[in-house]
Parts: structure tokens; C-alpha cells; sequence
């Protein structure tokens, strides 16, 4: 009888415990539905810090190449890239310091967001 009881226990806990997995997955579902539907406000910061810019985009993935129109506009301003981090999971972001190749050439930080900005609406 003991064994009986035992065996209906342990049916109990796993039931519960397909339950709670069954909520988990979807709890996973309706995290992946919103991170693939958010809605991520496009965004460019510009600061400049002594002689380099430091550049933080986001905005949503799609398009082609964002990062291959953004380094287009760095050669194009005649910058180089210092150090850069860049994330494309569900929405592309961008950090990255930038120097001058020539520091005469005067640079404004509007100009760099104003660029920046035409090169991720590509």
C-alpha cells in the first residue's frame, strides 16, 4: 500500500512539474513574439570627447548593412575607427570612438549625427 502511495506521490510531482514547464515555455513564446515585434526608437548620440567622437547608434535591424553604410560614412568623413562594439541580436547597436586621420579638419557633432543618421535610413 505504501508503494501505491509513494508511486500516485511522485505521478503528482510530475505532473506539477510538466506544468511549470509548459508555463515556461510559454512564457519563452511570448518573449520571443515581443523581442522580434519591438519597436526600437532610432537613436543617434554624438559626443565629442578631446580629440575623438563617441558615436552610439540603435535603431532597428533591417535594411541592408548598416554597419557597411555607417563605416562608409567614417571614410567618407575621413575618420578612423578606434574601438567599436556592435550588436545585431534583435535590434542593431553601435559604440564606437572615432578619431580624426586629420585633426585640422574641423568636425561638429551635428554633422557627424546628421551623416550617421542618412546612413542608417539607407
Amino acid at each position: 500500500m505504501d508503494s501505491l502511495l509513494y508511486i500516485y506521490k511522485l505521478k503528482l510531482k510530475l505532473e506539477a512539474i510538466k506544468r511549470d514547464y509548459s508555463n515556461l515555455m510559454e512564457i519563452k513564446r511570448q518573449y520571443i513574439y515581443l523581442m522580434e515585434h519591438i519597436q526600437v526608437p532610432e537613436e543617434v548620440k554624438v559626443e565629442k570627447t578631446g580629440e575623438t567622437f563617441l558615436v552610439k547608434v540603435i535603431c532597428k535591424k533591417g535594411g541592408e548593412n548598416k554597419l557597411v553604410s555607417i563605416l562608409e560614412v567614417f571614410d567618407e568623413m575621413g575618420v578612423n575607427v578606434v574601438q567599436a562594439s556592435v550588436a545585431c541580436n534583435y535590434y542593431f547597436s553601435m559604440e564606437a570612438i572615432v578619431a580624426a586621420q586629420n585633426p585640422a579638419e574641423a568636425m561638429d557633432v551635428r554633422q557627424v549625427t546628421q551623416l550617421i543618421s542618412k546612413a542608417i535610413d539607407k
